[in-house]
C-alpha cells in the first residue's frame, strides 16, 4: 500500500511538472512553482525526483529495464531473446504504445515536442539508455563483452525504430497510416540483428 501511494505521488508530481512545462516552457518553470502546483514542499519533491530533469525523464526510467524483463521472461518460457523482443515490439506497435513512437495521441505528441525540443533533457537521455543496455546485457548473460555488444545493438535498434516513427508522425503521418511500414521496418531491423550487418 505504501509503494502504491509513493507511485501515485510520484506520478502526480511528474504530471504537474509536465503540464507546467508544456504551458510555459521547461526553462520558464522553477522547481518551487512545480512544488506549489503539486501542493508539496521542495524537499518532498526532491525526495522523489533528485533533479528537475527527472520530472520528465522518469517516464523513460520506468521503461529502462523493459527489454531485460522481456528477455528474462522469455528465457523462462524457452523463447529466444530476439524472438521475444521482436514479438514485444510488434505488440507495442499494435497497441500504439508511446514507447514505440507509433502513437499520435495529442498528449504524447506534446510530450515528444517538450522532450526533444529541450536540450537539457535530450542531453540526459544517454544515461537512461546506458542503464537499459546494462540491464539487458545482464539478462542476456554469457560472455560479458558479447552481451554488452548485443545489448547495445538491440537498444539502438529499438531507439532508431521509435525515432523514425516519431519523426514521421511529427511530419504529419497518422499512426494508423504508418502502422504497416512500422511493422515492416521492425521485421527488417530484427532480421539484421539476427543475420548481421551487410557492410
Amino acid at each position: 500500500m505504501r509503494e502504491r501511494k509513493k507511485r501515485r505521488t510520484r506520478q502526480a508530481l511528474s504530471d504537474a511538472a509536465v503540464a507546467l512545462f508544456l504551458e510555459k516552457g521547461y526553462d520558464a518553470v522553477s522547481v518551487a512553482e512545480i512544488a506549489a502546483a503539486a501542493e508539496v514542499s521542495k524537499p518532498t519533491l526532491f525526495r522523489y525526483f533528485p533533479a528537475k530533469e527527472d520530472l520528465v525523464l522518469h517516464r523513460f526510467a520506468d521503461h529502462e529495464d523493459e527489454a531485460a524483463r522481456v528477455v528474462t521472461a522469455a528465457r523462462a518460457a524457452g523463447t529466444a531473446p530476439l524472438d521475444a523482443l521482436h514479438a514485444h515490439l510488434l505488440s507495442g506497435l499494435h497497441r500504439r504504445d508511446p514507447v514505440t513512437g507509433l502513437c499520435d495521441d495529442p498528449d504524447v505528441l506534446a510530450f515528444h515536442r517538450l522532450l526533444y525540443g529541450t536540450p537539457v533533457l535530450v542531453a540526459r537521455l544517454p544515461t537512461y539508455r546506458r542503464r537499459s543496455e546494462a540491464a539487458l546485457a545482464a539478462a542476456l548473460g554469457g560472455d560479458p563483452l558479447e552481451a554488452r555488444l548485443a545489448a547495445g545493438q538491440i537498444v539502438a535498434v529499438l531507439r532508431i525504430l521509435a525515432e523514425e516513427n516519431v519523426d514521421r508522425i511529427a511530419g504529419g503521418a497518422t499512426a494508423d497510416a504508418l502502422a504497416e511500414e512500422a511493422v515492416a521496418a521492425a521485421g527488417r531491423a530484427f532480421r539484421t540483428l539476427r543475420e548481421g550487418l551487410s557492410y
